[in-house]
């Protein structure tokens, strides 16, 4: 037996439990997989409410989790290139990775590198592959300038990484206490608030090319106001602005493979990329972790520690 997440119904976070499960056993194709670090996001509390339920339902009892890194325990039949005992950076299509033991796909992991810590390792799949694609989606050039919506948040503060390592000129919506984070990752911070608009064509000093929005609310109204073209206008959250505004949607799912997971984890070993870890919380303390990511405002991930 092991422990995992499951609940029986849709709601906050009382509905959250951590039960005993019988152990996982990989079939063809898949690895068992000891998990050291489970990172949690924000579409999971919307998921276990029921706010998704038309787009993703949940099927009772439901796991949870998607972000993994952990120990190679067993392997299934028709698997190549994974071995037991094998550090990997993972994900699980199945919602099941805030577990202590979780089978995946072989093909959906990739090794850990050495010197990246299991926290970071185990929260950057969702957040990381979501900011990848989020830059694809609005084609950003060397020389652009980007705005980003919730600039030291989990998705926020790898995607203005990752955009000033592609060159761009990077513009951070946070609260005051993120601008020096911002500012030392070459991002210009701004303060959300009454003025936006006004404060954000300042910083820009001209054209602002593209807005990722990782925050919901009027942030696409705000980019469309600041004259962004809604091609190169992305919001991983406000998927009604598709219709009103014709702005893309594009998450992580465009860059959900272990071959994109390889490429963040070389720029996370070798001192590229940054993924700040907000807390961590043992599993039995999973509706704390929730609590204060429902509560907003953290930089960076929260992280479960089976």
């Amino acid at each position: 037996m092991s422990k995992a997440v499951r609940f029986e119904q849709y709601g906050g976070i009382e509905v959250l439990q951590v039960v005993e499960v019988p152990e996982p056993t990989p079939g063809s194709g898949e690895v068992l997989v000891r998990v050291k670090a489970a990172g949690i996001n924000p579409g999971e509390s919307k998921i276990r409410a029921g706010l998704l339920a038309a787009r993703w339902p949940a099927t009772f009892p439901s796991g949870e989790g998607t972000d993994l890194a952990g120990v190679v325990e067993g392997i299934g039949p028709d698997v190549t290139g994974v071995s037991v005992g094998d550090e990997i950076i993972g994900f699980s299509h199945r919602r099941s990775s805030h577990a202590q033991l979780v089978v995946v796909n072989a093909t959906d992991v990739t090794p850990k590198p050495e010197n990246v810590s299991w926290e970071t390792a185990g929260s950057m799949f969702v957040a990381g592959t979501t900011a990848y694609a989020a830059l694809r989606a609005v084609a950003l050039r060397q020389g652009d300038t980007v705005v980003v919506s919730s600039a030291a948040g989990g998705v926020g503060s790898i995607a203005v990484q990752l955009a000033v390592l592609a060159g761009a000129r990077v513009i951070g919506i946070a609260g005051p206490a993120n601008h020096a984070w911002l500012a030392d990752h070459g991002v210009t911070p701004v303060g959300y608030g009454e003025g936006l608009v006004e404060r954000v064509a300042d910083a820009a000093g001209g054209k602002v090319d593209a807005f990722i929005d990782t925050f919901g609310g009027d942030y696409v109204e705000l980019a469309i106001k600041l004259g962004v073209e809604p091609s190169r206008v992305d919001t991983v959250v406000n998927l009604a602005a598709v219709e009103q505004f014709g702005v893309k949607a594009e998450g992580g799912g465009l860059a959900a493979s272990a071959e994109v997971l390889a490429e963040l984890a070389r720029l996370l070993a070798d001192g590229s990329l940054e993924i700040p870890i907000a807390a961590t919380y043992p599993l039995d303390q999973v509706r704390e972790a929730y609590e204060e990511l429902e509560h907003g405002h953290t930089r960076g991930k929260i992280v479960l520690i089976p």
